[in-house]
């Protein structure tokens, strides 16, 4: 695709907060093509992790995505409180005029199987991811004024092709994103905005120990993890015009495997 194929389009991209991660990446990719981009991150839940917070902390992201020569900005935000998606959205508004591209890439994530959950876990994974990504999805569909290029993906797991017993709470959230995908594309695709949801499947973002690593490497038929990057392609692909006749889909980025 041609460099400059975005230019003139403005993306939001949530749970943009380490360079290692498939957030970071999209927003990357996006700025390649041209586009300007916000940013959002919620630094406390990276801190939270084994993988910890990017080293060099957000100016560093920032600056690194500035270095395509597009117009970046950043807000962070905790998607629990229900009314930071229209602050995200709304900040992002006023700082670029408009937002053609939301990209709902942030997620809260535990493992526990089905003896330690508890009623506080599954709210709080319901509450950032879908009750986060629909109040994004509204606070975005609010202020598009039928501009070409409308786009919202929505990033979801491999909950539907494999069974993920120790990360029940997380895949209901993301089973629910799957099964938004088809009806906010009828909603949407009537004011041009198309709507698609995207499986990257196991992505080498730092989270894995050795043995897992090793264990997913040797599963998949092209004996690899997937990379941050992979996801960004095919979503940048995506926001494209090219991608105009594409919408209310569930699309697996796995390499052939699960």
């Amino acid at each position: 695709m041609p460099e400059a194929v975005l230019k003139g389009r403005v993306a939001l991209v949530t749970g943009v907060g380490r360079r290692k991660g498939i957030g970071f990446a999209i927003a990357q990719q996006l700025a390649i093509l041209g586009a300007d981009v916000f940013i959002h991150s919620f630094s406390p839940y990276d801190a939270s992790q084994a993988w910890g917070a990017d080293p060099d902390g957000v100016p560093a992201l920032i600056a690194t995505l500035q270095e395509h020569g597009t117009r970046i900005a950043h807000a962070e935000g905790n998607f629990l409180d229900p009314v930071v998606p229209h602050q995200i959205m709304n900040t992002a508004v006023q700082i670029f005029g408009h937002i053609d591209i939301l990209v709902v890439n942030h997620a809260y994530s535990t493992t526990g199987n089905l003896e330690e959950l508890t009623a506080a876990e599954i709210d709080i994974h319901l509450q950032v991811n879908v009750q986060g990504t629909l109040l994004l999805v509204q606070a975005f569909a609010a202020q598009h004024q039928g501009r070409s290029g409308g786009r919202v993906i929505l990033l979801t797991s491999g909950q539907h092709l494999n069974p993920m017993p120790s990360e029940l709470a997380y895949i209901a959230s993301k089973g629910a994103l799957h099964q938004l995908t088809l009806s906010l594309s009828a909603h949407l695709i009537p004011r041009g905005i198309t709507v698609n949801a995207i499986n990257p499947g196991a992505t080498d973002t730092g989270y894995a120990t050795a043995e897992l690593y090793e264990s997913v490497r040797a599963a998949n038929p092209q004996g690899r993890w997937g990379q941050p990057e992979d996801a960004a392609r095919l979503i940048g692909w995506l926001v494209t015009d090219d991608a105009q006749w594409v919408t209310g889909q569930v699309i697996n980025s796995t390499g052939g495997g699960v």
